[in-house]
């Protein structure tokens, strides 16, 4: 049986749709056969409850007055010329009294008359138990109580007034015959239609399994690293097979993506590398850095010292000063305890750049929407807010805006800075967040840098886009409410 299931779709296809056409016109040949075997019946049993009917009014009046030949032949008039293929005319006609003997028989000789009814056989003992359950005046009861034979039992009244039941008795191997002619139909027309869908479905299947192959070549060829839509497309429709290569379209693009998205990876870790190694290096040059100021300003405040020393000294400290901000930058440490991030810190940072902002005729427009404080260090995070909005201050033109928006939702801050002015250029978008990288040309492009590792550290992200006269950058930073 797996056998079937590993064939080829050129074959798998117009097997199982085969099968299912076979399967699907046996099922409707049954069904057909059911279906008529139910009409006859129900034709049968409609008819017969009429003739019951009438014949059980006719009779009343004749049992009224004790009439018994004139009963006799009442139920034998619908039996006169008989034919064994009529399935509406019944087999047998009884009249019983009110005790259930029988009053009449159309076959005395099978079924004597003043005969009890439970006495007759099984099948008139259930049939005579069903009556007694049943004393209404009206409403004929069928009973299948053989296989054999249908039993149609209506009551003998008028007015309320009940003289005994009328007992119509049909014969199932009438709907033989019919049965065979139903039969001989739905095979024959079930044959047709197999000699007209079996080859329909062989070319349809092959049809379908084409471009099916052809799809998983081209599978087979992506998994050993060949990214590309196959040449031949022998499958141009629009419905799910059509959808099917283009998904396979959309698939390879998403794997150039793949592809984009680890070099981008690779530039990353690239990028966390230099950091390690210029926070070594920061770490390195701080310590005698520091010693080298604090003896500069000894020596400065010793006094004595002529004009040209004090211009060289200054210079010297210009220097020093202008060393110590650079690795200020450059050092980066993420893990620093301190106290957390609050509101009023990004209402500190507007503070501070509202001089720059008015120098360069600039607008801020700040959106807080922190309530409560959030567990990240303040000290680092107005570094970052710092730079996006000194960045942002820097590259709009006079009168226009900055905007920033920081906001708590879903355990995430959620930190956008956006200015109007001048795009940065692709070439410096493609290493925007490296250090030394910068649009500005009095800047260091150490800013940037430093936010990237900060967010990083902290297990964020940082995204930028820029174009048509705008540039957004975007921090998201997972975080929790602080207790």
């Amino acid at each position: 049986m797996k056998f079937l299931f590993n064939l080829s779709f050129r074959y798998k296809i117009p097997l199982w749709g085969g099968l299912l056409i076979v399967v699907t016109s046996l099922a409707v040949s049954l069904a057909l056969i059911a279906q008529a075997y139910d009409d006859l019946q129900v034709d049968v049993l409609n008819s017969s409850a009429n003739l019951s009917r009438i014949l059980a009014k006719t009779l009343f009046p004749a049992m009224l007055q004790e009439e018994v030949w004139r009963s006799f032949e009442i139920i034998r008039a619908p039996l006169h010329g008989k034919a064994t293929d009529n399935p509406i005319q019944p087999e047998m006609i009884l009249v019983l009294d009110q005790e259930q003997n029988v009053y009449v028989s159309s076959n005395p000789v099978l079924v004597p008359m003043l005969a009890k009814l439970p006495q007759l056989g099984e099948d008139f003992s259930r049939l005579s138990q069903l009556i007694a359950s049943r004393p209404e005046t009206d409403a004929p009861i069928t009973d299948y109580s053989s296989t054999q034979r249908i039993y149609i039992a209506t009551p003998i009244a008028e007015e309320g007034m009940r003289l005994g039941t009328l007992v119509l008795i049909h014969s199932n191997d009438v709907f033989l015959p019919r049965f065979r002619n139903v039969a001989w139909r739905s095979a024959f027309s079930g044959l047709l239609i197999l000699a007209v869908l079996l080859p329909l479905n062989w070319y349809w299947g092959l049809r379908m399994a084409a471009p099916l192959i052809e799809l998983a070549k081209g599978v087979r060829d992506v998994s050993h690293g060949e990214i590309e839509y196959p040449h031949a497309v022998t499958y141009p429709y629009r419905d799910e097979l059509g959808q099917l290569f283009e998904t396979y379209g959309l698939m390879l693009k998403a794997l150039q993506e793949k592809r984009l998205l680890e070099q981008e990876m690779v530039r990353s870790e690239r990028l966390a590398a230099i950091g390690r190694l210029s926070a070594g290096i920061a770490h390195e040059i701080n310590n005698p850095l520091g010693g080298m100021l604090v003896a500069l300003d000894n020596f400065k405040r010793r006094g004595g010292h002529d004009e040209r020393s004090l211009k060289t000294m200054a210079m010297i400290e210009r220097g020093l000063t202008q060393i110590r901000d650079t690795v200020s930058a450059i050092l980066v440490e993420a893990r620093v305890k301190g106290r957390n991030l609050a509101a009023q810190d990004l209402e500190d940072v507007q503070m501070l750049l509202t001089g720059e902002a008015h120098k360069r005729s600039v607008m801020m427009e700040i959106d807080n929407a922190l309530v409560a404080p959030v567990s990240l260090p303040a000290t680092l995070m107005r570094q970052v807010l710092m730079n996006l909005l000194l960045n942002a201050i820097h590259a709009s033109e006079p009168a226009g805006k900055v905007r920033c928006a920081m906001r708590f939702a879903d355990n995430q801050l959620m930190i956008e800075v956006e200015n109007a002015g001048r795009t940065i250029p692709v070439e410096v978008m493609t290493h925007l967040f490296e250090p030394f990288v910068s649009g500005d040309e009095t800047g260091h492009g150490l800013g940037l840098w430093v936010t990237y590792q900060i967010v990083s550290q902290l297990g964020g992200q940082i995204t930028a886009k820029s174009g048509d006269g705008l540039t957004r950058f975007e921090v998201f930073l997972p975080v929790g409410v602080a207790t």
